[in-house]
């Protein structure tokens, strides 16, 4: 088993590095360190309060992994702020997204090979994915029409739901659709956003409907779940638990 850990303050020096890149190359508005900035910060203190509650004081290998990603959605976020104020250029965003996707298939495999699973890498994983694809779903509906916001704003409508709803907060059997669901939804926001126009329309449209089968398959086995008609789910694994977003 790999012993290696990473601190999560990792990430924020991580963070002033690409944003400082970025506005080295193709400039960086207040807007956009603002962004990047607070992502880092945020970042940082959800995962400080996750570790501490679980008595663990490093990240994982994996962890280290899915904190690079977060990092390069940080930039990716920063570059959106900016694109609120002015141009920015399309291949960045696009690359940086296309990165932090590929890196989204090496954290699960690299917990599995070292024998570091655990809830709390999952569920970052899990976060960053959907974070990943709001901040997306803002830069593509600028294009592509408003509507493109649900594909972002689905799991975070889902989560406040659960605060008023105590029982979508049962946790779920694994499903690897879930993960299909996700890797499909920013693989076409990514496309939309290199390549806008009616394919790409159609594309999120699909996009959309995957989303919501996905989430409402996952409300139906809660509910029932709440009715004592559902089984309780498994142990997870890592690959298992990153839910769709």
């Amino acid at each position: 088993m790999l012993t290696v850990r990473r601190d999560p303050l990792f990430g924020v020096p991580g963070q002033v590095v690409v944003l400082t890149g970025l506005a080295v190359t193709v400039g960086l508005g207040p807007a956009g360190w603002a962004a990047g900035l607070a992502c880092a910060l945020v970042t940082c203190a959800a995962l400080t309060r996750g570790l501490n509650l679980r008595g663990v004081r490093r990240l994982g290998p994996a962890d280290a992994v899915t904190l690079t990603r977060a990092v390069l959605v940080g930039g990716v976020a920063a570059l959106v702020a900016d694109s609120f104020f002015r141009l920015v250029p399309v291949g960045v965003v696009v690359g940086l997204s296309i990165v932090a996707l590929v890196l989204d298939a090496v954290d699960g495999q690299v917990a599995r090979r070292t024998g570091t699973v655990s809830e709390l890498g999952a569920r970052f994983d899990m976060e960053t994915d959907a974070f990943l694809i709001m901040v997306l779903s803002a830069y593509v509906a600028r294009s592509a029409g408003a509507w493109v916001l649900a594909l972002g704003a689905m799991r975070y409508a889902y989560v406040a739901a659960s605060w008023a709803l105590p029982w979508l907060r049962l946790r779920l059997p694994p499903r690897y659709w879930r993960k299909v669901v996700a890797a499909t939804v920013g693989i076409v926001l990514v496309a939309a956003a290199a390549l806008p126009g009616p394919a790409a329309t159609v594309a999120l449209v699909v996009a959309l409907a995957l989303l919501v089968e996905s989430f409402g398959r996952d409300v139906v086995w809660q509910w029932r779940a709440r009715r004592g008609r559902a089984s309780p789910p498994p142990t997870w694994s890592r690959a298992q638990m990153s839910r769709h977003k």
